[in-house]
């Protein structure tokens, strides 16, 4: 597994298909030309972690490389950001996304989803200016805070979803 960096406000997604069931860590992940923003939940899916990014070597290795980090950190579930254009149109970089969580679904096993990710990374590098820092300088930062945006997004609306049994 080749980690690079260790590194959050709600984008307008549609709802996530099911409900999550308890103890099961989901992995969220921020797809781009270079890198792959990664996020980890807490096992009772309630809490997003950054957690780094790994260099984008084309989808095989991507696909392959994120079902070793599935198998390692116990995931049993993952959300793909879906970057659509701001009118809600899909570009060739949604279609990419959504083949590429097909080609997660087959070699995995796991359930994989995608969400609307239109203001994740924005919303990440303003993160970061809070922090003092430079976007333009942590791009492997702004991904995984992204991944982990986009992440936490998907938990809040698993367990607001009808049938979730939640009432936070």
């Amino acid at each position: 597994m080749r980690l690079i960096s260790k590194a959050n406000s709600v984008s307008e997604p549609s709802q996530p298909a099911a409900t999550l069931p308890d103890q099961m860590r989901v992995l969220g992940l921020d797809l781009g030309s270079k890198r792959i923003g990664l996020a980890v939940s807490d096992p009772d899916a309630h809490i997003a972690f950054p957690a780094g990014t790994l260099p984008s070597a084309g989808r095989k290795a991507d696909v392959a490389a994120v079902c070793e980090l599935i198998a390692e950190r116990e995931i049993g579930s993952v959300v793909i950001g879906l970057p659509r254009h701001m009118d809600g149109r899909r570009g060739p970089e949604a279609i990419g996304a959504e083949k590429f969580a097909a080609a997660l679904r087959r070699a995995s096993g796991v359930p994989v989803e995608t969400l609307d990710e239109r203001w994740t990374s924005l919303e990440a590098e303003r993160a970061l200016l809070d922090q003092g820092k430079k976007p333009s300088r942590n791009r492997a930062q702004v991904d995984e805070i992204a991944a982990a945006i986009l992440l936490r997004t998907y938990l809040e609306l698993s367990r607001s979803a009808p049938g979730s049994g939640s009432e936070d």
